[in-house]
């Protein structure tokens, strides 16, 4: 299993997203800090779930790092959040 996948499948569990995207940026830090040739080490995430609704920014890129708190300290460098409930703009 991917860590994209595991990242996936944690979000999933944790918040019944009505979207998730998880996107791998790995191979456009090439050269930079944290990067690791072959291996999945950026990432980007866009989800929409009622977990958020009437959370502050800051709340929710908690919650979202506490589920994938073991795969932030298992290799994943970087970790881009954009979390917001249905009907918001995403934030």
């Amino acid at each position: 299993m991917t860590t994209r996948d595991v990242i996936t499948e944690k979000l999933t569990k944790a918040f019944a997203p009505q979207s998730l995207d998880v996107i791998d940026e790995s191979h456009r830090h090439v050269g930079h800090a944290g990067h690791r040739p072959g291996e999945q080490t950026h990432f980007r995430v866009h989800i929409v779930s009622d977990a958020f609704a009437g959370k502050s920014r800051i709340a929710r890129h908690r919650m979202v790092n506490e589920v994938l708190a073991s795969k932030l300290k298992a290799g994943v460098h970087a970790l881009a959040i954009q979390a917001s409930a249905p009907g918001e703009a995403e934030t």
